[in-house]
């Protein structure tokens, strides 16, 4: 574990030194680390699932794999969220070439996520889904605003992507929109959805959960008067502790525990 990661368990919980606390597994063997990432990655279908995030053909999360990281997984198309389970995962590298799996791939989740696993080598996992609040949030060109600690999350954090030309099916718009998000966390694909980001499945997925939760916030809000903003200190120093890796992290291992249950 590194020293990173021991502070951020110290403010994060009292007794963080005594009693145990989820924390990020390592691995000596990789082999090991691949099939635990699947596992993770079929996991966070089932969370979507859960969570009415499956529309059709629509939306996908991928892994960067931890063997030969110029490749990722991705689900299968046309397979029901709540029904995928490791073994449908289809590894597929940079080029658009399958390399282990027996399905389809979205055209969209190649298009998309191979130019932001290669324009992002900090990001190990990318989720992309048209939700609900996700949709209705992304017309309105704007940005989530620090109205709530969990939206503070992504004060400054995630980007707008300002463009929509229809399904996206090639490359080159797929670096435009990696290019839209920078270093953040996340952006927001105007009349389209959310993509969020994470050093690992677990942290994209529960990135994203609160992404969407935090439009709906926005969307009640702004419908019901004027908004009452956080102060962009506070907001910086909020999304400083509840974005960090072990929290980003935390934040979906409650739900795992429920998925396994």
């Amino acid at each position: 574990m590194n020293n990173k990661i021991q502070q951020d368990a110290q403010h994060l919980a009292i007794g963080a030194g005594k009693f145990k606390i989820p924390m990020p597994p390592s691995f000596s063997d990789k082999h090991k680390q691949r099939q635990y990432e699947k596992q993770r990655l079929a996991a966070g279908f089932r969370a979507f699932a859960l969570h009415h995030f499956d529309e059709g053909l629509a939306g996908h999360i991928t892994l960067r794999d931890c063997i030969e990281p110029d490749t990722f997984w991705v689900n299968p198309l046309g397979i029901h969220f709540s029904m995928i389970k490791a073994s449908d995962l289809v590894r597929i590298d940079h080029l658009g070439n399958i390399v282990d799996g027996a399905h389809a791939v979205n055209n969209a989740a190649f298009a998309i996520h191979s130019r932001i696993h290669m324009a992002r080598p900090d990001v190990n996992a990318v989720a992309h889904a048209h939700t609900k609040y996700g949709r209705a949030f992304s017309s309105l060109g704007q940005p989530l605003l620090p109205i709530s600690q969990d939206a503070c999350m992504f004060f400054e954090n995630h980007g707008i992507f300002a463009t929509f030309t229809g399904v996206v099916a090639e490359k080159d718009e797929g670096d435009l929109i990696a290019e839209s998000l920078g270093e953040h966390t996340a952006v927001i694909l105007q009349n389209h959805g959310l993509i969020t980001l994470g050093s690992s499945v677990d942290a994209a997925v529960a990135n994203f959960i609160l992404m969407d939760s935090c439009c709906q916030s926005q969307l009640l809000a702004q419908a019901a008067g004027p908004l009452t903003l956080i102060n962009p200190d506070i907001a910086r120093k909020t999304k400083a502790a509840n974005g960090s890796e072990l929290v980003t992290w935390g934040n979906f291992q409650p739900l795992y525990s429920m998925l396994l249950a």
